[in-house]
């Protein structure tokens, strides 16, 4: 099958490499759509952390954001599976930890992350393994282009469900990339009160259409009460930044992660009686994005600039906009597409 394989930072080729088999407790997926994300530009870089601690080295096989059809089953796993589309979670834990039996596989020692975390190849291919027991199946009013946005969607709803938001609560997001607009999109359709904070003109425009209540940048960001401040950047000073602006007795979410250590005060986070929540990974969000999706409550198909094949990949990562790409930040790849 084709894949797309980085061998080193900026080194990357579509190849023929071997087709995967459905294993026991695995199936194999027919890839769809593939949505390329942060992660993966860093990873193509040679910035990612994971490289320097040791949990990833090339060749890489990325993508960890995937819809497809279930092609292939191993013993064990259902038959009745076969043909029925799907997406699945990107943290696979070792099943057998403290951590695992307690509902937290996502942050597993000895986990494995699709496309990311101790080779487990990833979608940005024409198929994918993956274990059964990590799968979502779709229904069919999830088309292709959000089932590939479920991954993200599920990171976002954490974050705003760890916002701790009431019906009419004001949050302000910094970053109206994919993450902070899906946040925005799952806090709005809860009842609160939508503010982003941006930088380019274009972002800020495009997060703009979406109807929000606000949309601002640092220098005309209004003096008002945020109930909450979600934080889905890289930028080191914004951890700092959402804990100035937050109420006192409310919540701080960091979602985002800078590439060099960022700081708080840990006295004002006292002092102040606010509660600071880190997120890592969709994993208990992903069945409920897939219904707020599924029911219309959230239509994240709006953030897809353009779908490309694999071929056109190395370009995007290089800067090269796909032609006729629109405003949105999110990029996605059909393996199929020659």
């Amino acid at each position: 099958m084709r894949a797309f394989v980085l061998t080193a930072p900026y080194t990357a080729a579509v190849l023929d490499v071997e087709a995967p088999t459905a294993g026991p407790g695995h199936v194999v997926v027919d890839i769809a759509r593939v949505g390329v994300c942060g992660t993966d530009q860093e990873f193509y870089t040679g910035e990612m952390a994971y490289l320097t601690d040791g949990f990833a080295h090339y060749p890489l096989r990325l993508g960890h954001e995937w819809c497809g059809t279930i092609s292939a089953v191993g013993d064990g796993v259902d038959p009745g599976l076969l043909g029925r589309r799907t997406t699945g979670d990107t943290m696979l834990g070792c099943g057998t930890c403290y951590r695992c039996n307690s509902g937290r596989h996502h942050v597993c020692d000895s986990r494995s992350e699709i496309g990311v975390r101790h080779g487990w190849p990833g979608a940005l291919a024409e198929q994918l393994l993956v274990p059964a027991s990590a799968l979502h199946l779709l229904p069919e009013t999830v088309d292709d282009t959000a089932g590939a946005l479920v991954e993200p969607g599920g990171n976002a709803l954490r974050a705003v469900k760890a916002a701790g938001l009431a019906p009419g609560d004001r949050v302000l997001i910094a970053g109206p990339g994919t993450i902070g607009l899906l946040a925005a999109l799952f806090a709005r359709s809860a009842g609160a009160e939508v503010h982003l904070l941006g930088t380019t003109t274009a972002s800020l425009a495009f997060a703009a259409s979406f109807g929000f209540d606000g949309v601002w940048s640092a220098t005309d960001l209004p003096e008002l009460a945020w109930d909450a401040v979600i934080d889905a950047t890289n930028a080191t000073h914004l951890p700092a930044m959402a804990l100035d602006h937050v109420e006192p007795g409310k919540r701080v979410v960091y979602i985002g992660v800078a590439g060099r250590p960022s700081s708080i005060d840990s006295r004002a986070l006292v002092l102040k009686d606010v509660t600071a929540v880190g997120i890592l990974g969709a994993s208990a969000g992903l069945a409920e994005t897939i219904a707020a999706y599924a029911d219309g409550s959230v239509d994240p198909r709006p953030l897809v600039q353009a779908t490309i094949g694999l071929d056109g990949l190395a370009k995007a990562f290089d800067g090269t906009p796909p032609a006729g790409a629109g405003p949105g930040p999110k990029l996605q790849v059909d393996p199929r597409w020659r």
